[in-house]
């Protein structure tokens, strides 16, 4: 009998020491996935700040007009298209109206 006490003792030591080291892992595991954290929302917010850069419709239009040559569009340019039933009583161009603009490789407009 006092054997078996002698080895249920040290079982439950063993157990006990066991816990004790795995809250201290988890505990070490807990720190490090807040240092991730954290790292991760840095790189959050630095990326919405340059999505937000990258977006702004001045930059769009800087490189449009810069980089691709783009210009505005002319008056009689731009054509808005409806199905029928959107907007009644909305008059239609004529054909003889609606011209098309061309960019050639020098960046002149042509009709």
């Amino acid at each position: 009998m006092k054997t078996l006490t002698i080895v249920a003792g040290v079982l439950l030591v063993f157990v006990f020491v066991w816990e004790r080291v795995d809250v201290i892992r988890v505990g070490y595991q807990i720190e490090r996935l807040k240092t991730q954290k954290v790292l991760l929302e840095r790189e959050r917010d630095q990326l919405q700040v340059k999505f937000s850069a990258l977006t702004a419709p001045e930059r769009i239009a800087k490189v449009a007009t810069e980089k691709l040559g783009l210009i505005p569009p002319q008056q009689g340019q731009v054509l808005i298209v409806h199905q029928p039933g959107d907007v009644p009583g909305l008059p239609l161009p004529s054909v003889e109206q609606v011209r098309l603009a061309r960019h050639d490789s020098t960046g002149r407009v042509s009709e």
